[in-house]
């Protein structure tokens, strides 16, 4: 075999080998953003977050509770007695959008008067707090969610 032909070999190997591992990496976290490293600790029935001490509640984690960037903070929200969802506030769908000309007012996730729905007030896409399935806008993506293991009085928050 002659070496112009050894090269186009080894190069469409290389080509086709690299096509391979970005089609598998892309299935893998669904095309979306990979989500920032995360480990928290929680005590969701004191009164430090006692928005989540009931069923139905929400709070905001950000960085005075352990958060570290980049991410944007955490939602969590108490489904039943013993399970919470956690859902990281960087939005999966234009995560860098921003809302005014100056850029100054860039996209979040938030509850608030939305609830039971997650708001991207940047792209008006609408999310169910309840397991981050999108409800209206543009995002095709769900919420980004945490694992969220509940032990006794401890909630633990991890990626």
């Amino acid at each position: 075999m002659n070496k112009i032909k050894l090269f186009f070999h080894i190069k469409s190997g290389v080509i086709i080998f690299l096509l391979l591992l970005s089609t598998a990496c892309e299935k893998e976290n669904g095309g979306r953003l990979p989500l920032p490293p995360m480990n928290l600790t929680i005590d969701p029935n004191s009164t430090i977050y006692q928005e989540i001490n009931v069923v139905g509640g929400w709070v905001y984690l950000g960085y005075e509770d352990g958060v570290d960037p980049p991410s944007r903070g955490v939602i969590v929200y108490r489904l039943s007695t013993d399970q919470f969802m956690a859902y990281e506030r960087t939005p999966p769908f234009k995560p860098d959008s921003c809302c005014n000309e100056n850029k100054t007012v860039c996209t979040s996730l938030l509850v608030g008067n939305y609830f039971p729905f997650v708001m991207d007030t940047c792209t008006g896409s609408k999310y169910l707090i309840l397991d981050g399935s999108v409800v209206s806008g543009l995002s095709n993506m769900s919420l980004s969610m945490f694992v969220t293991e509940y032990y006794g009085d401890l909630l633990y928050i991890h990626d």
